[in-house]
């Protein structure tokens, strides 16, 4: 898996110092990869739920950690559109099958924590 994608609570975990639920094996999967790319999608969805009081968190603060962990952003593209529209309805969360049609799209595995994710293929990767 050298080309990733991380779903939002991945992306978060890995920007908290303090945060506990990503294992050593995640980390290890994160820093060997060739490619480590979070979607403009999972930013979307942050903001939303901190203006909604749903995530207590400092944009500005997250943007920094972006920044200084050296990912790669990924915009949403025509194509990640059309694969969204082909998409099976496995799961409903909007954001969620917006970051399996980029992975899809890309090619990138979506390393995610949501098991409901599941049943889109071998691009999801429980961790």
């Amino acid at each position: 898996m050298n080309h990733l994608l991380l779903d939002s609570h991945i992306l978060l975990w890995l920007v908290d110092p303090d945060a506990r639920h990503l294992t050593a094996k995640t980390r290890q999967m994160i820093s060997r990869a060739a490619n480590v790319c979070f979607s403009i999608v999972s930013l979307w969805e942050i903001a939303i739920k901190a203006a909604k009081g749903q995530l207590d968190i400092d944009i500005n603060l997250l943007f920094e950690a972006l920044d200084a962990a050296g990912l790669r952003e990924l915009p949403i593209k025509r194509a990640h559109v059309q694969t969204l529209h082909r998409l099976p309805f496995h799961h409903r969360d909007p954001f969620d099958r917006m970051l399996v049609a980029q992975a899809l799209a890309e090619p990138l595995h979506l390393l995610t924590s949501d098991e409901k994710l599941r049943p889109y293929g071998a691009l999801v990767v429980l961790v």
